[in-house]
């Protein structure tokens, strides 16, 4: 397939915006989204750039989406990166793991629907999220052994163990080695990387439109969602 030089020059353009930002929407970039949208020939050589970059370049709605690879910790983050941003200065496996599971869970509160959307609700405390973070640790180590924790591919005991050695603080401290201050900086991080907001004053959680799209087209649509779902709840898999 042969490219016109106009073609290149908005290809990597449109590529450059998307390394910058990590999105590109029409509301903001009219005239790169419409280039990229209505030109079969300048998508292939954008997501061409972003294959070279080993990232997928994906277009939900009205907005192009650049999405780093796992094992992209050049544009993404690596474990020990996660590690170090999520967890206390000593943090190990497991509290890595737990930070995993607390995200995991604030998902499955907001998207369980089954309509034209999955989202189910508008906003989430963060007493509440905390509360379910401890009912299903809880349900999890009684219901699974650890044999058959091996099995699911989820240690809730060892989860429950880092959690439970965090403190818990009712002034609401924000050090990692409590409760509260392990939450708050995980929220936080979800906030910077535009997929909550994080109303703290009201102690309030809420989706973004890039985690909508997000789940609506790309993680619920792959099967292993659905048994993390079921795992969370304390269902058997099969």
């Amino acid at each position: 397939m042969a490219y016109e030089m106009d073609e290149i020059r908005m290809g990597q353009e449109i590529f450059y915006c998307l390394l910058e930002q990590h999105e590109l929407s029409e509301e903001t970039q009219e005239r790169l989204f419409r280039a990229y949208a209505e030109n079969e020939k300048i998508q292939n050589l954008v997501k061409s750039q972003g294959e070279s970059a080993e990232c997928d370049i994906e277009r939900y709605g009205n907005v192009i989406y650049l999405i780093p690879r796992e094992d992209n910790t050049f544009l993404g983050f690596s474990k020990a990166q996660l590690k170090q941003t999520l967890c206390k200065s000593n943090g190990t496996d497991r509290d890595y793991y737990l930070s995993q599971f607390v995200i995991l869970t604030l998902l499955v509160e907001f998207y369980d629907g089954q309509g034209a959307t999955s989202k189910t609700r508008d906003y989430m405390r963060v007493g509440e999220l905390q509360n379910c973070i401890s009912a299903r640790l809880k349900e999890g180590t009684e219901r699974f052994g650890e044999e058959e924790e091996e099995k699911q591919g989820i240690a809730f005991s060892n989860m429950a163990e880092a959690y439970e050695a965090l403190r818990s603080d009712e002034k609401g401290s924000r050090a990692r080695t409590t409760k509260e201050g392990f939450l708050y900086n995980i929220l936080n991080f979800l906030q910077k990387q535009g997929l909550i907001e994080y109303v703290e004053q009201d102690e309030m959680i809420k989706t973004t439109r890039k985690l909508d799209q997000f789940m609506d087209w790309n993680l619920l649509n792959q099967n292993h969602f659905q048994r993390v779902k079921r795992v969370l709840e304390g269902q058997e898999v099969e």
